[in-house]
């Protein structure tokens, strides 16, 4: 545990990638689907990039901080939150103002922009609040609880794997599962990371995830791997939102770890035109019942879960692939 002698923020800062894009040189910049993003693992792949001799890249990144940050009478003052990505293979450093979106508000928002050149394989990013304590400026008050991962090589954005996917026959697997063993997978997200459970004992199943290509079966594997992500981002939402730490005026605050990143990425969409912390509070009010509409909000969380795995994406692709295979065979 680190002592500084001056007084520190208590409370969670924490840090999100909303958007990438990258450039190259004479062309148009390259914006980035939200595929290249991670929040549950705080991974961003730049190595997604169609634009392969890309130089530089922009991330578009946000922070929440404490509110007492901002509260007049505090033992500091001068506030700036600052994006920071580190390089240690290459010694760079690179540093970013944010802005807060609202007046003494806790949302801040801003880009940083790198070289390709700057990063050898992938940087860390974090988000750091500065304020003048005690006549002393530049004192780090507050940082980001968890980092994020910037990988300029990988099209994948994982620290090792986004959700964790496990195989078992259901029919004879733990007694838990054993009264699912007609579907085809079970999500759950109790532990460290959301966890799929592939029913083996469901036929054709494991022959159909394993397929890759451009052919029937490779075009069901990935609509099915699309649903199957939207199930996980479901069952996340739900996970996080009961999984709340309530203050005593009974304000929700977001969780920590991918819990609160989860939330942050889905209610923009599940609580449209409202802030997040505002969100928050609305879905965790509907979801107690202390305001009713807990039930209307179902089809909203579908919905951001879906547009999170770009199921609409995939079956149109699906759709289309398999009119074409259609075609081909009749000609």
């Amino acid at each position: 545990m680190k002592l500084f002698p001056y007084p520190r923020l208590r409370g969670t800062v924490s840090l999100r990638v909303d958007a990438a894009r990258v450039k190259a040189p004479e062309q148009p910049r390259e914006q980035l689907d939200s595929r290249a993003r991670s929040v549950i693992e705080r991974v961003v792949a730049l190595g997604m990039a169609d634009t392969e001799d890309w130089e530089s890249a922009t991330l578009t990144v946000s922070a929440t901080i404490p509110a007492k940050a901002t509260e007049p009478g505090g033992p500091w003052s001068d506030v700036a939150v600052v994006a920071v990505l580190t390089d240690r293979s290459t010694n760079t450093r690179v540093t970013s103002r944010l802005v807060p979106e609202a007046e003494g508000g806790r949302e801040w928002r801003g880009e940083l922009q790198l070289l390709r050149s700057d990063v050898f394989d992938r940087a860390g990013l974090t988000v750091q609040v500065i304020a003048t304590v005690d006549g002393v400026p530049g004192r780090i008050v507050g940082e980001a609880a968890d980092d994020w991962i910037v990988d300029v090589r990988s099209d994948t954005p994982t620290r090792q794997q986004s959700f964790d996917i496990k195989e078992v026959g259901f029919a004879k697997g733990p007694r838990w599962l054993q009264s699912f063993v007609d579907v085809p997978w079970i999500v759950t997200a109790a532990g460290a990371l959301p966890t799929v459970h592939i029913n083996t004992d469901f036929e054709g199943m494991t022959d159909v995830l394993a397929t890759e290509g451009r052919g029937a079966e490779g075009l069901v594997n990935e609509m099915l791997v699309s649903q199957m992500a939207a199930d996980v981002w479901t069952a996340v939402f739900h996970a996080a939102i009961g999984d709340l730490e309530i203050e005593d005026d009974g304000t929700p605050l977001f969780p920590h770890g991918w819990r609160g990143e989860v939330l942050r990425e889905m209610l923009p969409d599940v609580m449209a035109d409202r802030t997040l912390e505002d969100a928050l509070r609305e879905v965790h009010r509907r979801r107690v019942g202390v305001a009713t509409g807990w039930t209307e909000l179902q089809p909203r969380i579908q919905y951001a879960a879906m547009r999170r795995a770009e199921v609409p994406r995939r079956l149109s692709e699906t759709v289309r692939g398999l009119e074409k295979l259609k075609r081909e065979d009749e000609a």
